[in-house]
């Protein structure tokens, strides 16, 4: 069982001797900041209580120094302090029983002494060793009379003086254990605020209002302005051009709780701006209270590059959709007097049209997409009429889909498209074509994506060249097992044809 370790040196144990070296000694007494327990109300209490239970008119408690004998607290006399050579605690606390002197005149040591002889004429002496938790004695827990005790002490006297001594003694050393463990505390702060401080970005907190209780350094070496505590002291360091939004978010966040989280432009001490990416949390405290704890951050460096690479983007983008066009328009060229190829020429240009679709979603700018599975299937079936005319449908959930999945997508479903066109559903009037996407199918399980193609065109279907697997329908399969993980079942039936493919999810959205 774990017990807690004592404060008290073992009662009825001499002193260390190594902490009887008056060098040792006097560091283990200033260490308990004895200095500061003067008239301390807990002490004062002890020194009253002992002296009516031992009936004399003086009790204090004292502890010894290099050249004075000084009591903490006292009751009966008007002295703050004595001579070291004239203490008799400086004897008793050398002990390790409690010094009794019956009268002090018929004792060799105390005879001649002068608070002996003269006042306050002590006779009878009573004094119990105060030793620290090291074995360095202090000093003592003492009664004095001006009388003669030959009985001495009562053993409930002796008793009493035992125990209030031990209190003494653990208030002392309760005192030097606070200051410690403050200085230790005050340590760690000062080293954490170092840390803070030293950090390359903001730090502060702020209570439940967004009242501002600490800034970092870093707020003062980068705007040279003073530590904002409120949040309008923030406005004239924010691009005008963010303030608005960027208060309004973290208002927000105030309101509700959540984490804040905004990118705005910090004023430098120079007059120019960097970006800064803002975070902020929320923390309840033992109060029942809720406080903030943010930072802010450099992320000019990072942001101006996300710029540099969106305009290098959106110029690719241009040109590489520059390049489906001047592609088609050669391949038109070199077939408008060539009437052999220009079925091929006319299945090249739609491929090059769905790329160009797939483009889109690959590089979307300024809402040119859909961002959805059905939204396309959408784009890539328009061209073969729309859904008022009954050619096709398309149903299911807005399930997003990620740049990286949009080109086999797009290849898969154009394909399926251009087939149908020419062989199925949509080669004909009355054929009809119908797409499902279904979350988390059954045939898929948790986490995947089913799309259902399901063509009716039983009066102009030619199975016999739907079944054929052309290179078409190997590019097909190769982007549906190979590129996006998935699994594609097509079945051939009397009026038409039902195509089957399950992506898991991710591959779809990534």
């Amino acid at each position: 069982m774990y017990r807690k370790p004592s404060i008290l040196w073992p009662e009825g144990v001499l002193p260390s001797d190594a902490y009887c070296d008056e060098d040792k000694r006097l560091a283990v007494l200033a260490a308990h900041g004895t200095q500061g327990m003067v008239d301390d109300p807990e002490l004062q209490e002890l020194v009253d209580l002992v002296a009516k239970l031992c009936d004399v008119p003086m009790a204090m408690v004292t502890v010894v120094e290099e050249g004075r004998q000084l009591f903490l607290t006292r009751t009966g006399i008007d002295a703050r302090e004595t001579p070291r050579p004239t203490s008799f605690c400086a004897h008793a606390m050398l002990g390790a029983e409690p010094m009794v002197v019956p009268d002090a005149r018929e004792d060799a040591r105390f005879a001649d002494n002068p608070l002996v002889t003269d006042e306050p004429h002590i006779r009878f002496y009573a004094g119990h060793p105060l030793i620290s938790v090291e074995g360095a004695p202090l000093g003592a827990l003492c009664v004095i009379d001006t009388k003669p005790r030959p009985e001495g002490l009562s053993d409930i006297q002796r008793e009493s003086l035992s125990v209030l001594a031990k209190s003494a003694m653990r208030r002392i050393s309760q005192r030097r254990l606070g200051e410690t463990a403050q200085e230790a505390v005050n340590m760690r702060e000062s080293y954490l605020q170092r840390m803070i401080d030293s950090v390359p970005g903001i730090a502060w907190s702020a209570d439940g209002e967004g009242n501002f209780d600490y800034v970092s350094a870093q707020w003062s070496e980068l705007t040279a302005t003073t530590q904002p505590r409120r949040l309008d002291d923030w406005k004239n360091a924010v691009h005008p051009e963010d303030w608005v939004q960027a208060a309004g978010a973290f208002q927000a966040s105030l309101d509700s709780g959540k984490p804040f989280e905004y990118e705005w432009r910090l004023k430098l001490s120079d007059g120019n701006y960097r970006w800064m990416l803002a975070r902020a949390v929320q923390t309840p405290t033992d109060e029942g209270q809720n406080r903030w704890f943010g930072t802010v951050i450099d992320v000019d460096r990072q942001h101006r590059l996300s710029e540099a690479r969106d305009l290098l983007a959106h110029e690719l983008s241009h040109r590489i959709k520059n390049i489906f066009a001047v592609v088609s328009g050669l391949v038109a060229i070199r077939a408008r007097n060539r009437p052999e190829v220009a079925e091929f020429a006319a299945e090249l240009n739609e491929t090059i049209r769905a790329l160009g679709a797939a483009h889109n979603y690959v590089r979307p700018h300024e809402g040119q997409r859909a961002s959805t599975l059905s939204g396309l299937l959408a784009d890539l079936l328009a061209p073969y009429g729309s859904a008022e005319e009954d050619r096709f449908s398309v149903t299911g959930p807005g399930i997003e889909i990620g740049a990286r999945a949009a080109t086999p997508l797009a290849l898969i479903f154009h394909e399926l498209a251009t087939n149908s066109a020419k062989y199925g559903a949509l080669s004909c009037p009355e054929g009809h074509l119908t797409v499902t996407v279904e979350e988390e199918c059954e045939s898929g399980g948790e986490g995947s994506v089913c799309v259902s193609w399901e063509e009716q065109a039983s009066s102009c279907a030619d199975p016999d060249k739907s079944e054929h697997e052309g290179f078409g329908s190997r590019l097909l399969r190769m982007a549906v097992e190979g590129q996006l993980g998935g699994t594609f079942e097509r079945t051939f039936s009397a009026d038409g044809l039902d195509v089957r493919i399950v992506f898991p999810r991710k591959s779809i959205e990534n």
